[in-house]
């Protein structure tokens, strides 16, 4: 087993970078929903939906731009199905979600039969100028797709809408009290409404993420689990966006560690790296079940609470 070379080490921290995208943009999503108090389970099905969709608009087209928007309209749409099943009609939220999971996988692995075979045409590679170029730092960190740099900004920007905007803490105080939100004349049924289509949005621009730059392909499945995995990381984070971003790259470097450490001759069966991430997902969990006071201090306290208007 050889030593861990700079370069080694820049191209692990672009995959950690690379990978925590995928996880940042769905909790992202995800949280958008947990703060307006509605719990959507149904991520993993929303991911491949999105997947298959951003897949096949590019094949067709030939245009990543188009092929996102067809994936963020994929997820919104799932997410308008679930919105409309729990909100107005104010089904079981996590039975609901379930469904959807469910449903979007069977409808990802019929609708992609005929593009298992299919290839994109070459990626693009993308490239900052002059800071591209810097020894160690500019492989690690400036040679990346430019929805990993949107995702940060995201993530910045949710932090401030979330605390400082008017609609933002409009938003939390749905998530809060919904009762007090509509005495005082706010629309709480459409505002949960545009927080799980926008969540459904960004699930479904990390399903096309994974897709069109993670892993330019289609197979059955291909989301491998990362729709649960954000809903973990959701919690973990404890519903704060910059907290959300942390978590995916923690998560991300454990996913791109099995890579590494089975590149490095690793004696270890690649079934036990492969547990690597779900294993910390675990953990985590574990870790913050120990502190429920913690939790509940930091949940929206009508999380997975249907709201039902007087008039």
């Amino acid at each position: 087993m050889t030593g861990l070379t700079a370069d080694t080490l820049a191209l692990l921290i672009a995959a950690t970078l690379n990978a925590g995208t995928v996880l940042a943009l769905a909790s992202l999503g995800l949280l958008l929903n947990e703060r307006a108090g509605v719990v959507n389970l149904g991520a993993e099905g929303m991911m491949l939906v999105a997947a298959i969709a951003g897949y096949a608009a590019c094949v067709h087209t030939g245009s990543d731009v188009l092929a996102f928007m067809a994936g963020a309209g994929a997820g919104a749409a799932m997410a308008a199905l679930f919105g409309v099943l729990v909100i107005w009609l104010n089904t079981n939220q996590y039975a609901t979600g379930l469904a959807l999971s469910l449903f979007g996988g069977g409808l990802s692995a019929f609708a992609g039969i005929s593009y298992t075979q299919q290839r994109l045409s070459d990626r693009p590679h993308f490239d900052i100028p002059w800071l591209a170029d810097v020894p160690f730092i500019g492989p690690a960190f400036f040679k990346h797709h430019p929805l990993v740099y949107v995702t940060i900004l995201l993530a910045l920007g949710l932090t401030w809408m979330l605390n400082r905007s008017r609609s933002g803490l409009v938003l939390r105080a749905v998530g809060e009290s919904p009762e007090s939100a509509h005495a005082l004349g706010y629309p709480v049924r459409q505002i949960r409404f545009l927080a799980v289509l926008a969540g459904g949005a960004l699930c479904g621009l990390a399903g096309a993420y994974i897709s069109l730059v993670y892993t330019p392909l289609w197979v059955d499945g291909l989301v491998a689990g990362k729709g649960w995995i954000a809903l973990a990381l959701t919690t973990f984070a404890t519903w704060r966006p910059v907290r959300v971003l942390l978590g995916a790259y923690l998560f991300g470097g454990v996913t791109m560690l099995q890579f590494q450490l089975q590149g490095q001759g690793v004696q270890i069966p690649s079934q036990w790296l492969a547990m690597l991430p779900y294993l910390a997902t675990i953990v985590v969990l574990v870790l913050i079940s120990r502190h429920p006071m913690w939790i509940r201090i930091n949940m929206p306290t009508s999380l997975g609470k249907p709201f039902h208007p007087d008039a």
